[in-house]
């Protein structure tokens, strides 16, 4: 019998660490390499909804749903638009029938790790470069100086691949609109007019260029997402280490909101936290390499809208999958997993580019409103698959 080939990862976010389990199910060795120097470096961000038709599947696969279910902050679900001055455009429960559940990400990744061997993550191992060996193998070199050959090399790395050079010279670009983050804790007590208007799920404030959204999260924590289509250069402008100037010059941006949607930028407990949103090309791909694939944001970043998270577990499920089912022939696995993963990611990219422009268009935000409306609301998605999410912000590394 064939020894299984080892399996070099390059990040340890949710595609990444999907992956692993799905190889360690199928009895595929796998180390993973993270540049973070442990799981609790950095906060691991907020809500994701983890939808059934491919988050989910991703997770059964992993044979994780038991685990996955105990995460579900029952309510999240719900969703509520507001005009700039408070009034109420949509309010929609949740009934449970969605099929979006949310999890805080980060204990989604926790249980991922923790369905691993030990050893398998290994944790402050930051890329600085990859180089192709000939014959398909790869070697990595480390920022430490130290380095590894392999002869199966899958980037799930993020928006800022150091694999993806080896496949293509794709860099991701600007979409003109950042997102600006920050926490309000003890809402309920302490915040109770923004607690009420954020209500027991999400909030979207959407405006032409602009727009206020927040999500309730565990232990009555509002996490909110100012987005803004500004250049860079405005952005750059701004000093993010003094917290208070920041505050007031994001704050003045909303000048005459209602005070229980600006009060999220101006009573949070946090000092606000700039997030940048990148683009690779719709429908970017790449020919056959041996013995190198991408997964998640490093094949197919696109601007957050729901999925991020969801197709890279997706991607590394169905990876797994084909490895597994491929065992002495890596190459066709890797086909395989390509040829289903490009028009899979440039769906949801094609989808998802409509999102902004009912959310921030200039007939905002009774262009969302109205998408909702005309929806299917039997399907529980809008508009095309995609609920106006933005919780995906941190493309830094793998979703």
């Amino acid at each position: 019998m064939t020894t299984p080939t080892h399996v070099t990862i390059i990040g340890a976010g949710l595609g990444g660490l999907t992956l692993a389990r799905i190889l360690h199910v199928n009895g595929i060795p796998a180390t993973v390499y993270e540049a973070e120097p442990s799981p609790t470096a950095r906060h691991q961000g907020g809500l994701l909804d983890i939808h059934d038709y491919n988050g989910q599947l991703a997770l059964k696969a992993a044979g994780l749903m038991d685990e996955f279910h105990g995460l579900i902050l029952e309510g999240r679900q719900a969703l509520r638009v507001l005009g700039r001055d408070g009034t109420v455009l949509l309010d929609k429960a949740d009934d449970g029938t969605g099929g979006r559940p949310e999890v805080q990400r980060g204990e989604l990744r926790q249980v991922l790790l923790d369905s691993l061997p030990a050893g398998t993550v290994r944790w402050g191992y930051k890329v600085s470069r990859t180089r192709t060996l000939g014959e398909g193998r790869h070697e990595v070199t480390f920022a430490d100086g130290s380095t590894v050959e392999t002869a199966l090399l899958v980037g799930a790395d993020g928006a800022w691949s150091r694999v993806r050079p080896l496949l293509s010279t794709a860099t991701p670009s600007y979409t003109g609109m950042s997102c600006v983050e920050t926490y309000l804790f003890d809402a309920d007590t302490r915040h109770p007019a923004t607690a009420k208007a954020v209500g027991g799920g999400m909030l979207l404030t959407p405006a032409p260029g602009k727009g206020i959204q927040a999500h309730r999260e565990r232990g009555d924590t509002l996490h909110a997402y100012v987005m803004l289509a500004r250049p860079q250069e405005w952005f750059a402008a701004i000093d993010f280490t003094d917290a208070a100037a920041a505050t007031e010059r994001i704050a003045g941006e909303f000048d005459g909101w209602a005070p229980e949607l600006t009060a999220l930028i101006t009573e949070a407990d946090t000092a606000p936290v700039l997030r940048t949103m990148n683009t690779l090309p719709v429908g970017h791909r790449w020919g056959r390499a041996p013995g190198v694939t991408l997964i998640g944001d490093a094949a197919h970043l696109a601007p957050p809208n729901g999925e991020g998270a969801n197709l890279a577990m997706l991607d590394g499920a169905e990876l797994g999958r084909a490895l597994a089912a491929h065992p002495d022939d890596i190459e066709a696995a890797l086909t395989a997993y390509e040829q289903a993963m490009f028009p899979r990611s440039t769906e949801a990219a094609t989808e998802g580019s409509g999102l902004y422009e009912f959310m921030f268009g200039d007939d905002a935000p009774h262009s969302l409103v109205a998408a909702f409306a005309e929806h299917d609301e039997a399907q529980g998605q809008a508009p095309g698959r995609n609920r106006g999410r933005s919780q995906d912000q941190d493309q830094g590394q793998d979703q």
